[in-house]
């Protein structure tokens, strides 16, 4: 080493910490929030290389769910469990997930993970029945000792927060980002993109953020609107958004006539990069199927 300048040496030495440091941090696989799932098909590789981000692997579902026993099961289960069309739809999802673990996968960084928890995001005015109130953001997490009822009480536990005086965590994360200048708050988001990207997000973070998370719920029959397409969103790594509209009647064959039916509608925007479209149709089914006969499917109510 004599023949190199006497700054040389400094210089290399810090050039191969990066570099070190930089394959380091490629190489990170692991994540709180998920377990890398290590034989993936090839094909599935690749589409989270040539399409890396949510909206351009997107496809759009839709389903309609026969609504009459729904309507029955929710007009008799109001007093005794205080729940609407809202809670049936988060406990048929997390039933759904539970027996297709496929369904509960996502892409970060261009990888595929299979989710550690059964996570539901999902909308509510922030004041009751006000219609200039903002919309939050409440994510639960689903477990498997919880009967419907007890996940009912956590449901409105978890609004009862979002409607206090009490600021949540999203409330003072986004209050001291929004209070940033443009400039940091361009780079601040980037940030956590790139952070997210390299697997080294903090797990509170991750935790408490609601578009971490399985499914996205967005009941816009509560507002007497139909469903839309939605677009699913880059921050965080949902996978599946759905939008439920007002149950109303649409025509459908019964036998050899053409009758009105309450029917909920359902669409459902789906991350084609965690799985394929059959094991999406049985996730998608399966919350048909328990919609259909939750009389069966959620609490008994003798």
């Amino acid at each position: 080493m004599a023949w190199l300048s006497p700054w040389m040496t400094p210089w290399m030495i810090g050039a191969g910490v990066v570099l070190f440091a930089w394959i380091l941090i490629n190489c990170k696989s692991s994540r709180s929030d998920g377990t890398l799932i290590p034989a993936v098909h090839p094909y599935r590789v690749m589409l989270g290389h040539i399409t890396p981000r949510r909206n351009e692997a997107i496809v759009y579902f839709d389903s309609y769910v026969r609504a009459d026993k729904l309507l029955a099961y929710v007009a008799a289960a109001k007093q005794k469990l205080d729940i609407d069309i809202t809670h049936c739809l988060i406990a048929a999802v997390g039933t759904a997930l539970r027996d297709n673990p496929r369904m509960n996968r996502f892409v970060a960084g261009r990888r595929l993970y299979q989710r550690k928890a059964r996570t539901v995001t999902f909308s509510a005015k922030r004041k009751r029945l006000d219609r200039e109130a903002k919309l939050a953001a409440v994510k639960i997490t689903l477990r498997d000792e919880d009967d419907f009822a007890a996940l009912c009480g956590r449901v409105n536990r978890s609004i009862g927060e979002e409607r206090s005086d009490r600021p949540t965590y999203l409330d003072r994360e986004l209050g001291l980002l929004t209070k940033s200048p443009r400039a940091l708050l361009i780079r601040a988001v980037n940030l956590c993109f790139w952070l997210d990207h390299h697997n080294l997000l903090p797990p509170s973070f991750i935790d408490n953020d609601a578009m971490f998370t399985s499914v996205f719920i967005a009941n816009l029959g509560s507002l007497d609107m139909d469903p839309g397409y939605h677009h699913l969103y880059e921050w965080g790594n949902c996978p599946v958004f759905l939008t439920a509209g007002r149950i109303a009647d649409r025509p459908v064959v019964d036998g050899d006539q053409v009758v009105a039916q309450k029917t909920l509608h359902l669409r459902w925007s789906y991350d084609e990069r965690i799985d394929d479209g059959l094991n999406a149709r049985f996730g998608i089914d399966a919350v048909k199927r328990i919609l259909e006969d939750p009389f069966t499917h959620l609490a008994p109510l003798d």
